[in-house]
């Protein structure tokens, strides 16, 4: 028995997005009916380094599978100018559960990237209206890839608007999607008034407003993960129905984070955790429903189902590397 090595080229070949999608909606289900273990996020910080590692362990249980895992990710802000390294890097282990043999160890960075996405498709299958065509963007980084290419699964999207401080990555996305959207550049406003909204960028003073979005858009607000961090304007909060992955982690280091800790929001204003309204004991949109925002933080359960699609689709393809990893032979 070997493990497989899947590297980022790996992990992107074999991630089926409508796989991650479905196995994201089934780790939101497991969570809520009590069919997954999830520790907190825990951190170590290296101030003298400027970065730390994050730890994501995971175990869920769904009607077709099982599965464990365990993501170990870095946030090191000057590795690109210092040491021509990414700020962030991400490892993976997989496990088979029943004998916690480490069947894949995968690149953590682009498994995070698709998950992201799904988490977003996911939230946009019942948040968004059923007819949404149109697709707005803000920030053009490497996130923004994901989020079109998932949420474009389960809406039929033609029209795309793409905001960015950066020119040029505006156009390399453009120019990456111009053949399979009519795709364009624009203000935050204009992205805004899509159907569908994802915000993917890390500032800390928010740059969308309520006058900023129509009344009925979505906003997958995927940027914030850390405290302090905070995209959206505190009315235009106030005035949406706000749904969260986890309760903990959104409080402490999603969107909401920063006005919960004022005061501004509460408990009251949270209209549920996504796994409620995936199996059914919450309403997502209803006729009556305006603005909606899914504040995304990140949980390890995506990262297991994610990893589990990656695998499968691996193992069936026999792609990867295998290698003798515990000397277990073969």
């Amino acid at each position: 028995m070997e493990t497989l090595f899947l590297s980022d080229e790996d992990v992107d070949a074999y991630a089926d997005v409508p796989g991650i999608i479905r196995a994201l909606e089934g780790a939101f289900a497991a969570y809520e009916r009590g069919n997954a273990q999830m520790p907190a996020k825990s951190y170590i910080d290296l101030p003298q380094y400027n970065g730390d590692f994050r730890s994501m362990p995971a175990y869920l249980e769904t009607d077709d599978w099982d599965a464990a895992g365990l993501k170990w990710v870095n946030v090191h802000p000057d590795n690109p100018s210092n040491f021509d390294l990414p700020t962030v890097m991400g490892t993976m282990i997989y496990s088979d559960p029943e004998t916690a043999y480490p069947l894949a160890i995968m690149d953590g960075t682009e498994l995070t990237m698709k998950r992201t996405g799904a988490a977003a498709a996911v939230a946009t299958d019942y948040l968004a209206v059923s007819d949404a065509t149109s697709l707005g963007i803000v920030g053009a980084g490497v996130q923004a890839y994901s989020q079109l290419e998932a949420i474009a699964e389960i809406r039929p999207i033609a029209e795309v608007v793409v905001s960015d401080l950066d020119d040029e990555r505006v156009e390399r996305f453009i120019d990456t999607f111009s053949d399979d959207f009519d795709i364009r550049g624009g203000s935050i406003s204009e992205a805004g008034h899509c159907d569908v909204l994802s915000t993917v960028t890390p500032v800390r003073d928010p740059i969308v407003g309520p006058d900023d979005v129509a009344g009925h858009t979505h906003i997958n607000a995927m940027g914030a993960d850390a405290e302090g961090k905070h995209e959206l304007d505190d009315d235009l909060l106030r005035s949406a129905t706000i749904v969260i992955d986890d309760h903990e982690q959104c409080t402490h280091s999603g969107e909401i984070n920063v006005p919960y800790h004022e005061g501004v929001l509460t408990d009251d204003d949270i209209h549920a955790e996504l796994g409620q309204i995936v199996v059914g004991d919450v309403a997502g949109r209803t006729d009556d429903t305006g603005v909606t925002v899914f504040d995304s933080t990140g949980l390890a359960i995506q990262d297991v189902a994610a990893a589990h699609v990656v695998y499968e689709e691996a193992s069936a393809s026999e792609g990867g590397s295998p290698f003798d990893l515990v000397g277990a032979g073969n």
